[in-house]
């Protein structure tokens, strides 16, 4: 969610660079601005922000006294019909929210589809030296210029190609797994 937040936040600040002109009036752009960041649309979503919260398309005001008048003219309906297009727009809300999710998945699934495509496999054998990082929790971990890799280490067996277990120079095995993305290749 912080994410989300900060990404938000970037946005709108990008959007008040270009409409204020010096930095003293930023706070009368600041309601044009979070308009246009909330009504625009979003490719991840496909809908805009605005949509996802209300339900609904922003409308400027003079719409919706239109809208307004043209509803109490209308209003002529019976409970039973009233009923019935009440639940038609439920149905409606339910839909577009629907719509949300999966054109959401499917923006996740293409974005991944391409990152993957640019991913190569890294496959280590037995008896390949490798460097195994060094976390900040770690007490190697001594500061800004301390190295951020340890070893060498050699691959004693791979584990269904996600961890090792490695062994140090010396041929002591170490019993713990290591997941792969914290592994590199050593080249002598």
């Amino acid at each position: 969610m912080k994410g989300a937040i900060k990404v938000a936040n970037k946005n709108i600040k990008r959007i008040l660079r270009k409409t204020v002109d010096n930095h003293r009036q930023w706070h009368e752009k600041l309601p044009f601005a979070l308009l246009g960041y909330q009504t625009t649309m979003r490719t991840s979503i496909g809908v805009t922000p605005y949509m996802l919260v209300y339900d609904s398309e922003a409308v400027i005001p003079a719409k919706v006294e239109i809208l307004f008048l043209r509803v109490i003219q209308e209003a002529k309906l019976d409970d039973a019909k009233w009923i019935r297009v009440m639940q038609e727009q439920l149905m409606l809300i339910d839909e577009k929210g629907m719509d949300a999710v999966c054109h959401g998945k499917l923006y996740q699934n293409r974005m991944a589809s391409t990152f993957n495509k640019k991913v190569k496999p890294r496959q280590f054998t037995p008896g390949q030296l490798v460097l195994k990082k060094i976390f900040p929790h770690q007490e190697e971990a001594k500061g800004k210029f301390a190295p951020s890799w340890q070893g060498p280490y050699v691959v004693h067996r791979e584990l269904l190609g996600i961890a090792l277990i490695l062994a140090e120079m010396d041929g002591r095995v170490n019993t713990n797994p290591i997941n792969l993305d914290v592994i590199k290749r050593y080249y002598v």
